[in-house]
């Protein structure tokens, strides 16, 4: 009984606690997202599509939120990032005998696969006078030294000009083979996997996606800088909301696409080059651009959901607008209102170990599962592959919604994505069975969960993958297919369990209000647990309580979710120790219909 009643206190403390941070943190947050305070991005962009290049300048105004006066700002330039790169933190970089300062600075020179971005210089915006600036931590970080400080609630405002490239890929790395390769040498080998900066800044099959190649402005936290950026498996940009304004100058055969609404050009403007876009609250400003894309749109409500896709996926294109559509439709009436007025979802050639990759605004899913399987060409793939129609084509549905999801959770409700990429992405895939529920009933839901969330699971146990907390650091997880099984799939069934634990009164008004008293703004684990502990009974805060740990922090899945598949691992001979012969190695060629069903879903 003592225990109990410890319980009891413990639970009662922690709420209020919560309550009075969430309340507290809310309020200065709410700071930050107000218009006069938000950073402002005008930024002037020359892109030349055939020869991959751009050039660029930047005017950023920038206003202390904070309680002390800051002197120096910090940009992430993100297309320099290198795997296996040491990302030190500041104090270590400001000693190291490479740091170039100055003028004369140069961006790290990427090799010839790798994008890269180059500070040319740097300048007060009002005075023209240049700026003392330094790269630090392999040329991935800039450090601007403002001439005098800025005290709070004042602002500053600088201008950077900029040039870089980005790589070809070849069409071979974003093919629907190539993409289930890498899946199965995941499952097989479980090698390590870090995302690359050329996974979001490349030109491929005549698609150019720019995912941030302009100087962005680190995160805040608190008084300081989020200066640190750490490649893994998740998602590495990581920036606050801000107010951009953007003039692009390319040739007028190539078609363009952004984080931000387009600008009605006069006759005038509208025969000439430049396009300009304009938009509020967004994490960073994404770009697609391409000679061959088309466009289909649809109305929801005040919102305008598009599908941006190849020529040659006209079908598929537009079957992805109606389920895009139809997920708008569930998240307006269960979350909240859209965060944006336009939502992209695109058709572009992502390299395999990348299903899909969200922008604020714009998201992408990876060509390679934009698939007509009555054309000629689907022949030249293996039978194995050609047999899973149905499952490529509801992995795509599925990606969809878990797309535009994205634009709450992950866009509106920003998160850390390295410590924290349980917050979006479990929410988003769980937003997609929401979508199958309330699109499809409850029977296909059911089929969905146990196919895209259950099955992601215990296949990763079945080919030996260890059990995990969800709560970890991205770097953490290895791999693509260790990340989909932990953080997004154990991750989506615990939103599973507190809706059946609160019902749907209790848990839809706890989400709303997560996703009302946090838009635009970034959250951690404790701003999420205390939507759900706030106005519920004690007994039900402790099974709230108790739900988190279990199924985020603690290693339950075997029982809570599948064991492995003992008989599907004892006929591959996963279980033996002794060595397999390349007979014994290649019998996953001839794996069963399951595995193949997993093998084809887009992670």
């Amino acid at each position: 009984m003592a225990a109990i009643l410890a319980f009891c206190a413990t639970s009662a403390l922690y709420l209020i606690a919560a309550s009075a941070q969430t309340s507290d943190v809310s309020a200065a947050k709410q700071a930050i997202v107000d218009r006069a305070a938000r950073p402002h991005y005008q930024i002037h962009l020359a892109l030349d599509f055939g020869n991959r290049t751009f050039t660029g300048t930047e005017r950023v105004r920038w206003t202390n939120t904070e309680t002390s006066a800051e002197s120096t700002l910090y940009f992430h330039l993100y297309p320099n990032l290198r795997v296996g790169a040491a990302h030190a933190n500041t104090a270590t970089a400001l000693s190291a005998a490479s740091e170039v300062q100055g003028e004369n600075s140069k961006g790290t020179n990427a090799a010839l696969d790798e994008p890269s971005l180059e500070i040319i210089k740097v300048r007060n915006a009002a005075t023209r006078t240049p700026l003392a600036y330094t790269l630090e931590n392999q040329g991935t970080l800039l450090r601007v030294n403002l001439p005098e400080a800025v005290v709070s609630g004042a602002s500053v405002e600088i201008e950077l000009d900029f040039k870089g490239s980005v790589p070809e890929i070849e069409a071979e790395e974003t093919s629907l083979f190539a993409h289930v390769l890498q899946q199965v040498g995941a499952a097989l080998r479980s090698a390590r996997e870090t995302r690359r900066a050329r996974d979001i800044n490349f030109r491929s099959r005549g698609v150019m996606l720019l995912g941030a190649v302009y100087p962005l402005l680190a995160a805040r936290d608190g008084n300081d800088w989020q200066r640190k950026v750490t490649l893994s498996i998740g998602d590495a940009i990581f920036a606050d909301v801000a107010d951009y304004d953007v003039t692009i100058d390319v040739t007028p055969d190539v078609m363009l696409f952004t984080s931000a609404a387009l600008h009605t050009l006069s006759p005038i403007q509208a025969a000439g080059q430049a396009r300009k876009f304009a938009g509020e609250n967004l994490r960073e400003f994404a770009i697609i651009a391409g000679r061959s894309l088309h466009l289909a749109e649809r109305d929801v409500g005040d919102v305008k959901v598009r599908s941006i896709y190849l020529a040659e996926h006209e079908a598929t294109g537009r079957r992805v607008l109606g389920v895009a559509a139809d997920a708008l439709r569930v998240y307006i009436a269960r979350f909240g209102s859209s965060p944006y007025k336009t939502i992209n979802v695109v058709d572009a050639p992502l390299v395999a170990r990348l299903g899909s990759v969200e922008f604020a605004g714009l998201s992408v899913i990876a060509s390679a599962f934009y698939v007509d399987f009555d054309s000629p060409s689907m022949r030249n793939l293996p039978e194995m592959i050609r047999e899973q129609r149905a499952s490529v084509e509801d992995s795509l549905e599925w990606t969809a919604a878990h797309a535009v999801a994205h634009q709450w959770w992950g866009g509106a409700v920003g998160n850390d994505p390295e410590h924290y990429p349980v917050l979006d992405e479990a929410l988003a895939n769980w937003s997609a069975l929401l979508y199958y529920t309330e699109t499809h009933g409850a029977e296909r839901a059911a089929a969905a969960l146990d196919d895209q969330l259950r099955g992601v699971y215990k296949v990763y146990r079945t080919f030996g993958g260890e059990d995990m907390p969800a709560d970890r650091n991205a770097r953490d997880y290895r791999n693509s297919f260790q990340y989909s099984a932990i953080v997004q799939s154990k991750g989506a069934l615990m939103f599973a369990e507190l809706r059946r634990l609160m019902g749907d009164a209790k848990f839809f008004a706890a989400l709303k209000n997560y996703y009302e008293k946090n838009k635009f703004a970034v959250v951690e684990m404790d701003d999420l647990r205390a939507a759900f502990l706030t106005g519920a009974p004690p007994l039900m805060q402790r099974a709230i309580m108790r739900t988190f740990t279990r199924w985020l922090s603690s290693k339950r899945g075997d029982v809570d979710i599948a064991p492995p598949d003992a008989q599907l691992a004892d006929a591959l001979g996963l279980n033996s120790r002794k060595p397999q012969s390349r007979n014994e190695r290649n019998k996953f060629a001839r794996l069963g219909k399951f595995f193949w069903q997993q093998m084809t879903r887009i992670r």
